[in-house]
């Protein structure tokens, strides 16, 4: 049973080892928590909190340090969210920043997680497999610059500047996206690179400037229908003593580049994974010895991009989440 007395052992273990990453002893507690219960009675009652699964005890160690359970429910009943005033500041500035775009507020903001939390954040954009190309739209700015503008079926945008090396007319520009509007409305976003390819022969039949048309499309399709995943700080995890095991390092680095774990983290039938979601709807997730943090920042009334802070199980949780949290609500108030 996790009585009042196990539970306060439990979350100063919790922190101890987070602020340490060396296992706990009862000797520890008593002197540096000033726990009002006997070395002998704490000892018991890490025993038992071990039996029940919100402890480990390391084989080189004599001391204790928290499971995935422990945190888990260090998390659930436990924290505390608070922000520092100089966070905030740091980010107020970035969002009064009102040129801007939502992306790249949302990058700024995992730079400044990841500096001050020294781990590493990402950010997981909209899935593109669900949608398809609804219209497109390209709007010159002069004869060797043009706006181009995609909308799914969604309503997810996307906006790209064309930069062209010669002059492009306006009639080319008009003919090509009315052949591409045509041919491609309908298609899904991950299969427009494809899609165009097999559109080279009417293009160059029926517009003069095609190849740097065709380009230009070319690269911004394939930019759309790739996953949207960023991660800032990565080299953090080489300074994190749970990561100076190198297999485990490189399947973290391994994990960087699949879109499909990060965006179903926490909601696939792993055995070994826990997850939280808090109050706020920010989410933990437990995988062996990594921990993830994320929380959906909603960006328009389809979209949503998913922040994530990653690192050791070993993480101060009621800062991050505090940051998450505030991230998530700046976020949505200014750019909803």
């Amino acid at each position: 049973m996790l009585t009042a007395r196990r539970i306060e052992i439990l979350k100063a273990i919790v922190e101890e080892f987070i602020a340490t990453a060396e296992p706990v002893g009862s000797k520890t507690l008593v002197d540096k928590y000033k726990l009002p219960y006997s070395s002998a009675t704490i000892r018991n009652d890490m025993a038992t909190l071990e039996l029940m699964g919100y402890l480990e005890k390391p084989h080189t160690s004599a001391g204790r340090v928290p499971s995935n359970k422990g945190y888990q429910f260090y998390c659930e009943h436990l924290l505390q969210r608070p922000v520092e005033e100089e966070v905030k500041y740091a980010l107020s500035n970035i969002f009064q920043k009102e040129s801007m775009d939502v992306e790249d507020a949302i990058k700024e903001s995992c730079k400044i997680i990841s500096d001050m939390t020294n781990l590493t954040s990402g950010v997981l954009g909209p899935d593109a497999s669900k949608q398809t190309l609804e219209h497109l739209k390209l709007f010159p700015i002069d004869d060797k610059t043009a706006v181009c503008i995609f909308i799914t079926n969604l309503g997810h945008t996307e906006n790209k500047i064309f930069n062209f090396p010669d002059a492009v007319s306006l009639e080319d520009i008009q003919t090509c996206t009315e052949i591409l509007n045509d041919r491609l409305k309908g298609t899904a976003i991950i299969d427009l690179p494809e899609r165009l390819e097999a559109l080279r022969p009417i293009l160059s039949e029926n517009v003069k400037r095609h190849e740097m048309l065709f380009n230009a499309f070319a690269g911004a399709f394939v930019k759309f229908a790739s996953e949207t995943l960023y991660f800032q700080g990565t080299g953090n995890m080489l300074y994190q003593p749970e990561f100076h095991d190198i297999e485990k390092l490189k399947n973290f680095v391994k994990m960087l580049d699949d879109p499909g774990l990060w965006r179903n983290l926490g909601h696939n039938d792993d055995e070994n994974s826990l997850m939280v979601v808090t109050s706020e709807g920010t989410e933990l997730v437990w995988m062996d010895d990594l921990a993830v943090v994320s929380s959906d920042i909603k960006v328009s009334k389809q979209d949503t991009v998913k922040l994530m802070v990653v690192g050791p199980n070993r993480m101060q949780y009621d800062r991050i989440i505090g940051l998450l949290d505030f991230i998530t609500k700046e976020l949505e108030k200014i750019y909803k």
